[in-house]
């Protein structure tokens, strides 16, 4: 199960109320979740990253807000289970890109990586990135969030993988695309997973703050929203012994 970015208290407090039932209802194994807004006026801290972990979340991965939160650095380095985008270029980067999941009956690794287009980062190229990751790690089920603006490489990364990976799920537009599906050579994969946080909102910021800043052109200080909630995600069925996705489902939970 793959969780869209995870917005303030709210889509906190949303997934804590939410995420066991559907978890048993759907029989599932692993939870990644994005969490790099999961804390109010955005980033994420170690408070909004342990919530996220009790809420029954097994990884973390994070975007372009990674290190927002300066305190957070250590716990970066220090907790096995939250991870960054891999491609960010400096060794000295807090985090890691990926880590591997020992489930007893088999290893899962998850990858995260970053978009290089309209991403306001220098970033190595993610798809050389990943090139490098796959041949450093062995594990049957690979698991990929792609965290990116365009669609066109979002989807170009899927196809790039299809077949190398168990699944890519893209993050960062909070706006949940319709097109869950498993590649021709059996990668699952969704362009974005969406967003868990306020209906009623600007991908999850009052809405009256974002209309303003397109209309004035103005700079605006980003107040999450507050009100009814959802969370979105993905669900990949694998096969365990060859990797390979068997189907892909996405839902809104409400």
């Amino acid at each position: 199960m793959c969780i869209g970015d995870v917005v303030g208290t709210s889509g906190c407090g949303f997934l804590r109320d939410h995420l066991a039932a559907f978890k048993k209802q759907q029989q599932i194994d692993l939870v990644i979740c994005n969490g790099e807004n999961s804390a109010d006026g955005n980033g994420i801290t170690v408070r909004s990253a342990e919530h996220i972990f009790s809420s029954g979340v097994d990884v973390i991965t994070l975007g372009n807000h990674s290190f927002r939160r300066k305190e957070v650095f250590p716990f970066l380095d220090e907790c096995p289970s939250i991870i960054r985008p891999a491609n960010f270029p400096s060794v000295e980067t807090p985090g890691k890109g990926f880590c591997v999941v020992d489930m007893g009956y088999t290893t899962v690794a998850v990858i995260n990586l970053m978009g290089q287009q309209f991403m306001d980062t220098n970033l190595e190229n993610p798809f050389l990135k990943i090139d490098k990751i796959l041949s450093e790690i062995d594990a049957k089920i690979i698991i990929v969030d792609f965290h990116a603006e365009a669609t066109s490489e979002k989807r170009a990364m899927g196809l790039y993988l299809d077949g190398r990976v168990s699944a890519v799920f893209g993050t960062h537009t909070h706006v949940m695309t319709a097109d869950a599906e498993v590649l021709p050579s059996g990668t699952g994969y969704i362009t974005d997973v969406g967003m868990t946080g306020v209906i009623d909102s600007c991908i999850g910021v009052k809405k009256e703050i974002i209309i303003r800043r397109f209309k004035t052109q103005l700079p605006e200080r980003f107040d999450y929203a507050q009100g009814d909630s959802k969370l979105d995600c993905v669900v990949f069925d694998i096969d365990r012994k060859s990797g390979k996705c068997t189907s892909a489902q996405s839902f809104e939970l409400r």
